[in-house]
């Protein structure tokens, strides 16, 4: 049996304590503790020595990875447990570990996702993404929709395709003139633009199904707050979703596409997105880049959840979104709050 003092001077230390709480909870690989604990490969690996010599871990290998589990008697993790309140970081331990292993799951997927491109990978004939995506809108419901962040409105038009509404938001008037004149090209009546910010939006609160930022978010000065409209706006039981850059390092982005932001890490979306009052908060990396600088693209989504936590319009909301006023010939105005 691991000694007691000797546990007791070893877990006192923080970072050990954050390791032995995590492993109790899941077997974890070096790499994956360093990514939740933010800590380098060298200091984590003396940690998991020094745990292991102690008797309270040990590492099982598994092609070229090790993996650690718990070995700690019960009654000194009963002990350490009361000490969790007095870490910090504990709480986004947890979530950061929840991240883990969504990305061993993610992992998997994309293995075969590679094996799956092998078969027809130069041409099949009839597929593609646009016929999946077009596919996928026509099986959406009927929805208020608003694109924030919208650009010239491409993502907007075809979500008009199949929305009850659709609002286009951005700052540019340029880009909203140009949205416009393509919507009235194309007799898109349901298209209807307007001059706003992201952490501004002239939309009237409780008005909207689906909030929906592609690749806008680290354009925004204060993402929070921009999320934060995003919440007033959705009706009870209406949804978000975020496309946005995963972090990086690539530096140029500020000078060659305006980027405030250098991207986000997931913990930080769900952190924005729960601070904003969404539930059901979910991300997941969906799309890496084959080509450098290799960005990567998050998918965030929440729910703005109704009365007692259930994700459920009420029935004056839905009368309300049954009487969905007329949308006018696409424009550029202001909407009274």
């Amino acid at each position: 049996m691991p000694s007691i003092l000797k546990s007791l001077r070893l877990a006192a230390d923080p970072n050990r304590l954050r390791m032995l709480l995590l492993l109790e909870r899941e077997e974890l690989s070096v790499a994956e503790l360093q990514e939740i604990l933010v800590r380098g490969q060298s200091q984590i690996s003396t940690h998991l020595a020094q745990l292991k010599q102690a008797g309270l871990v040990e590492d099982r290998r598994t092609g070229k990875n090790a993996f650690y589990r718990l070995t700690a008697p019960a009654e000194l993790m009963q002990l350490l447990r009361q000490a969790d309140g007095e870490i910090p970081e504990a709480p986004q331990d947890q979530l950061a570990l929840r991240l883990v292993l969504r990305k061993r799951t993610d992992n998997m997927r994309r293995y075969f996702d590679e094996l799956a491109g092998k078969f027809g990978r130069q041409y099949v004939p009839g597929r593609s993404w646009k016929g999946f995506a077009e596919a996928l809108l026509k099986l959406m419901p009927p929805l208020v929709i608003a694109d924030l962040g919208a650009g010239e409105g491409t993502n907007s038009q075809l979500l008009a395709q199949r929305a009850k509404r659709v609002i286009a938001i951005d700052n540019s008037e340029k880009m909203v003139e140009f949205g416009a004149d393509l919507a009235r090209k194309h007799a898109i009546s349901n298209l209807e633009y307007r001059l706003g910010d992201l952490e501004d939006v002239p939309i009237r609160s409780g008005t909207v199904d689906l909030a929906f930022i592609s690749q806008a978010l680290h354009h925004a000065v204060h993402p929070e707050r921009a999320l934060g409209e995003a919440f007033r706006i959705l009706r009870r039981g209406g949804r978000i979703a975020i496309l946005d850059l995963k972090r990086h390092h690539f530096e140029e982005a500020r000078e060659m596409y305006a980027d405030l932001w250098l991207g986000f890490t997931e913990l930080e979306l769900e952190r924005y997105l729960r601070d904003a009052g969404f539930k059901k908060v979910e991300t997941a990396v969906v799309y890496r880049e084959p080509d450098v600088p290799y960005f990567e693209t998050i998918l965030a989504t929440g729910d703005k959840m109704g009365a007692n936590g259930r994700h459920r319009v009420s029935p004056q909301a839905k009368d309300q979104a049954r009487k969905v006023e007329p949308v006018p010939p696409p424009r550029i105005p202001h909407d009274s709050r």
